[in-house]
């Protein structure tokens, strides 16, 4: 099985990075089933993993997108240190989505096929 992780630097929204970095993960669970995604959230992009984000009619919510990915096989793993720097560990974040160490990180580095950054 193919392995591509996928690091995403920069916040939710005021770029389209994140918006683009999740649009390609759901593309490939919806047509490479045989790919293990693998998706980490460092710097302000740790933000991506809070839950209950509201989002203006017709404008794209990084959490249903988010939510999509885990559903189709995603693995999401949120840099710990950038989430404490940004004061997310003490708040509610998406299920399926988890707190992460730079070790965990460089493990999947090592691990995958491919790194795509955003």
């Amino acid at each position: 099985m193919q392995k591509i992780l996928v690091l995403i630097n920069d916040a939710p929204y005021g770029s389209e990075k994140a918006y683009n970095a999740f649009r390609l993960a759901n593309q490939l669970g919806k047509e490479h089933e045989q790919v293990d995604v693998r998706i980490f959230l460092m710097a302000d992009a740790a933000s991506c993993a809070v839950a209950n984000q509201k989002t203006p009619n017709g404008y794209y919510n990084i959490e249903r997108m988010l939510k999509f990915s885990i559903a189709k096989g995603a693995k999401i793993k949120i840099c710990g240190s950038c989430a404490d720097a940004r004061g997310l560990k003490t708040i509610q974040l998406i299920e399926g989505t988890e707190i992460s160490t730079m070790a965990e990180f460089t493990n999947w580095v090592v691990d995958s096929d491919k790194i795509l950054t955003f």
